[in-house]
């Protein structure tokens, strides 16, 4: 079968995680120091109303540019007053056009808490999440083993971090549960063909313990499918696209949450 984009894109990571020698005592030491984080969980379980989780993404392999110039600390400030329960950064730089700047710019403008978006695949990868600012990591089970998944799940806890394990059906979902998850995030999107599948997002919803926090990622076009998705058993929506490409991206917020 032939590569996907994520398959590139994390030969890509891992090559680099390969490179990285820096000791991870220290790394633990300094993210330990950190402040308290925001909490990202607690953010989406709080609200009587379907929580959005407010992307800012400049680029994406499939569409291409979306917004590569906008300006993250405005964004962050619409989506804030908008109604976003919180924020996701895209921190990738070769596939999305994002940076560690774009995440602490966007956290240093509101008082949201914040996502790292990026293809975490080494225990580096969790601590710098957590160095740069961010509240919570993204842990991509298709991209991880089950012994990673659980390893980084753990390392992220124990320093301060929320963890999003993002799956795509009921295999891995059992990895994520394995993994202790309490935040789990359903994609949409398939890896290989890029077709966004809204049976997989309801089927998941219902299979997902309720003990975790349900986010629906990728494909949110809108009010409709918000309310679909939000009928279909989940706490959140994740919503990028649809966001950065808006001409009044704060309305569109409010129009989301319902």
């Amino acid at each position: 079968m032939a590569a996907t984009y994520l398959d590139k894109i994390l030969d890509r990571h891992r090559e680099m995680a390969a490179a990285d020698t820096r000791p991870i005592d220290r790394l633990i030491d300094e993210a330990t120091a950190m402040p308290a984080a925001r909490g990202f969980r607690s953010a989406l379980a709080d609200t009587a109303k379907l929580g959005v989780v407010a992307e800012i993404k400049r680029r994406s392999p499939s569409k291409g540019d979306l917004n590569i110039g906008l300006d993250v600390a405005e964004w962050a400030k619409l989506y804030e007053a908008g109604g976003a329960s919180c924020l996701s950064v895209l921190t990738d730089v070769d596939s999305f056009g994002g940076s560690v700047a774009d995440l602490q710019g966007a956290r240093d403008a509101c008082a949201l808490p914040v996502i790292r978006k990026d293809f975490t695949v080494s225990e580096r990868d969790v601590l710098d999440a957590r160095l740069m600012g961010a509240d919570c990591v993204l842990l991509i089970a298709a991209a991880l083993d089950s012994a990673e998944l659980a390893g980084f799940h753990a390392l992220a806890t124990q320093i301060g971090l929320d963890v999003l394990v993002e799956i795509h059906d009921e295999a891995e979902l059992e990895h994520a549960l394995e993994a202790k998850a309490t935040l789990v995030g359903v994609n949409q999107r398939d890896l290989v063909t890029f077709e966004v599948d809204h049976k997989r997002a309801i089927r998941m919803g219902g299979v997902i313990p309720d003990h975790a926090i349900k986010v629906a990622e990728s494909g949110v076009r809108g009010a409709d499918d918000a309310r679909m998705l939000e009928a279909a058993g989940y706490d959140a929506v994740l919503v990028g696209e649809v966001l950065v490409t808006s001409a009044d991206p704060q309305q569109a917020i409010t129009e989301l949450i319902g």
